[in-house]
């Protein structure tokens, strides 16, 4: 049986009113929630395995420093002996902690599809043009004030097979690291007033209201710079009651 949009939008609607049942505050979504299929087929059922030597697991695990980031890798734009295509915008924000202060020296990671809504990979089957001067991909490590900053491309929309005529909305990765591959997060930061989000399952799945539309950037016209890039607010809180929502973050 092949699921229509009019299907997994019932489904949301579904999910949603049971969660609003409830009362509580779900700032995470669950591993099976089922309008997002794929997860629900792939996601675990076994306990996690418990690491005896946790110490010997982060000194296997790369360890990042100022000296591994350049500025260049922070600019999407300038990766490629051309200019890329689509509209050129600058994303930035400060890492806190749950207390609001700043996180200083984490190295933060992007990954994103082109203007066009498709990633440079080789599994990327979807019709629309690569762009050879645009990888989509870049990382930074922020400051004393716990800022990041990025400039890059507006990515486009693009389909995926969760269901029938299924698009996700522009949306760019975001990967935190702390000190090695042990301690990472990933989430997505989504653009304002996109028409997508009511349909998206994955945007949906955080069933909490406020804890999704903390996951939706901000238009910040004091960041735009003339005649190059419309600019964009995006603050990252790694723990409480206010947290970026993670795909992992239970």
């Amino acid at each position: 049986m092949i699921l229509t949009q009019h299907d997994i939008s019932q489904e949301i609607a579904q999910q949603a009113t049971a969660h609003a049942a409830t009362g509580e505050a779900a700032h995470h979504p669950a591993r099976g929630y089922a309008p997002y299929r794929s997860s629900r087929l792939r996601h675990p059922r076994q306990p996690l395995v418990t690491v005896q030597d946790p110490e010997g697991v982060e000194l296997c695990g790369p360890a990042f420093g100022i000296t591994d980031v350049t500025e260049l890798d922070a600019d999407l734009t300038r990766q490629h002996t051309g200019e890329p295509l689509g509209e050129r915008i600058t994303v930035t924000g400060h890492v806190l902690d749950r207390s609001g202060r700043p996180v200083r020296g984490q190295l933060v990671e992007i990954w994103q599809a082109n203007a066009s809504g498709r990633y440079a990979h080789q599994r990327d089957r979807h019709a629309a043009p690569l762009d050879p001067h645009f990888t989509g991909v870049g990382r930074c490590l922020t400051d004393a004030q716990g800022r990041y900053a990025f400039t890059t491309i507006k990515p486009g929309a693009y389909p995926w097979r969760n269901h029938h005529n299924a698009w996700r909305p522009a949306h760019i990765h975001f990967s935190l690291f702390g000190t090695a591959f042990t301690q990472r997060l990933v989430t997505q930061m989504y653009f304002p007033g996109d028409p997508l989000f009511p349909y998206d399952p994955i945007l949906q799945s955080v069933t909490d209201p406020a804890a999704r539309a903390r996951l939706v950037a901000t238009y910040d016209h004091d960041l735009s710079v003339p005649e190059w890039s419309l600019g964009y607010r995006w603050d990252i809180v790694l723990d409480g009651p206010t947290a970026t929502w993670t795909e992992e973050g239970r």
